[in-house]
């Protein structure tokens, strides 16, 4: 029995001489018997490095480098513009996906000011904001659509900008349901297709 004392206490320093009673504050560096890589020869965001001639770990983006998803080759797309002039059209196709999700946003940050058919008289209008424009009128009607993302997306006069809290297929579908607006006030029957004025009685 007495071996199994003396091998039991080895087994107790052998332990303790490896790894230390449990909270003690040691100035060098811990024994680790598996690393598992997770001390690394590397250096860190911000240090120093004697490898580049500036001394700095950190180096400067290349020129001409643009981030991740903030490419604007598209004039038209991203600034509203035709070479010098206002674009108009669209950049991509309209149909009902892009018009549903125009009315979602319109809906959201539009309706309270300009009204839920365009003409003003929203929330605010009754807040004391008088001066919100209808976009029945001749002004905003002629109004080439890229001037109209231009004021979406960096604001006008009271109205602020968008551009942080729509993105610029949002502001194109908000346009494009702007127009809707725009012609269910001023439709003629010359808009109503033959096919379908029989159902209107027309």
């Amino acid at each position: 029995m007495k071996y199994f004392y003396a091998f039991f206490a080895l087994a107790i320093l052998a332990t303790l001489s490896i790894f230390g009673f449990r909270g003690d504050k040691s100035a060098k560096p811990p024994f680790i018997l598996f690393p598992d890589m997770d001390d690394q020869s590397k250096f860190k965001p911000q240090g120093s490095s004697p490898f580049f001639a500036d001394g700095r770990t950190d180096r400067l983006p290349v020129p001409g480098t643009v981030a991740r998803g903030f490419l604007r080759e598209d004039d038209h797309a991203y600034f509203g513009k035709d070479g010098e002039e206002w674009a108009r059209g669209f950049p991509m196709a309209i149909d009902q996906s892009v018009l549903d999700r125009g009315e979602e946003m319109y809906g959201i940050y539009c309706a309270v000011c300009h009204g839920g058919t365009g003409d003003g008289n929203g929330v605010t209008r009754s807040r004391g904001m008088l001066v919100t424009p209808s976009f029945h009128d001749d002004r905003l009607r002629d109004m080439a659509e890229g001037e109209i993302f231009h004021t979406l997306t960096n604001g006008k006069g009271l109205m602020g900008y968008y551009r942080d809290k729509l993105s610029a297929p949002d502001r194109w579908a908000v346009i494009a349901y702007m127009r809707a607006l725009q012609r269910s006030q001023n439709g003629t029957i010359d808009d109503v297709p033959p096919s379908a004025r029989k159902e209107l009685g027309l």
